[in-house]
């Protein structure tokens, strides 16, 4: 079953965003297992949903690349923690 992960960073900022996503996602495209990624402004900070195809994958690319690509980037990335929320979700394709 499909897993979502939404990040909501309090105080964070588009060019923090880049910073980290620069560091985090591979330059050919999305990490594996990773079907969708949406991010952009909120009233008070950042926002950032991503669409894993299970939750097996999410915690991968979280453990393998994000924990460590966030300590790379440093006070340049989103401020942190971030309140998250995860649940696995029903997809339907549409032709």
């Amino acid at each position: 079953m499909a897993y979502l992960v939404t990040h909501k960073f309090k105080g964070g900022t588009k060019e923090q965003y880049e910073a980290a996503t620069a560091v985090v996602h591979p330059p050919e495209g999305l990490p594996e297992g990773q079907l969708h990624h949406f991010a952009g402004p909120t009233s008070d900070g950042w926002m950032v949903v991503a669409l894993h195809d299970s939750k097996n994958s999410w915690e991968r690319f979280r453990d393998e690349k994000l924990l460590p690509g966030l300590q790379e980037v440093g006070d340049k990335g989103l401020p942190g923690p971030p309140e998250e929320t995860t649940f696995e979700v029903e997809v339907e394709e549409h032709a």
